[in-house]
């Protein structure tokens, strides 16, 4: 959806968008996506967990089309294999063991540096652990994460996406790539806060 149509639903609460058509999930998941913000401003300074992150899920995909399928499993680990730009992730019997690991190795650590929260997302992106929403969860924790640490969060907006994508991709090569996007995300959201006069 296009920065305009989610500003008119968000405001509105409606769907009617002249000339155009909208795909359902994609408006259900956007209403959805700002419930996972409240959740996660709700629990910015709670630790992150395996229980935590498939509250996401559950919260990102609850009433889509996706919700009433058998194969998919809405707030719980994928059920079948998936892939993310032709790469291989975790087959879905590795998952929980993958993400067990991952969430002790990351929270091993006590304080957290930007960093460690994007080395974080490239290893969740990997590991994929659900069947779709991935990369819209792996952000949101970011988002979260970020806020704990007390770290000027960002959002990855559709002029960065290319780059974004680049840098999952390339991250074990040349981190500079996801770092930099990132940063130049970081300072666009710090520029709303300069605008708000809000202090970080």
């Amino acid at each position: 959806m296009t920065h305009d149509q989610t500003r008119y639903i968000f405001e509105t609460n409606t769907i009617g968008v002249e000339k155009e058509v909208l795909n359902v999930d994609d408006v259900i998941e956007t209403a959805n996506h700002f419930r996972c913000i409240d959740v996660i401003i709700d629990h910015a300074k709670a630790a992150l967990t395996e229980k935590f992150i498939k509250e996401i899920h559950l919260v990102l995909k609850n009433g889509t089309s996706d919700s009433r399928k058998n194969r998919f499993a809405v707030g719980d680990y994928k059920k079948f294999p998936n892939e993310v730009g032709g790469m291989d992730t975790a087959i879905p019997e590795e998952v929980a063991d993958k993400m067990r690991a991952l969430l002790t190795e990351y929270n091993a650590k006590e304080e957290k540096t930007f960093a460690d929260i994007l080395d974080f997302h490239v290893k969740f992106e990997r590991i994929h652990p659900f069947q779709d929403g991935n990369g819209r969860v792996g952000r949101l924790i970011m988002f979260k994460e970020c806020l704990k640490y007390n770290i000027v969060p960002f959002i990855i907006e559709d002029n960065l996406k290319l780059f974004y994508y680049r840098g999952l991709k390339e991250w074990d090569n040349e981190k500079v790539y996801l770092t930099d996007t990132c940063l130049t995300a970081q300072d666009k959201y710090k520029a709303y806060l300069d605008y708000f006069r809000i202090e970080y």
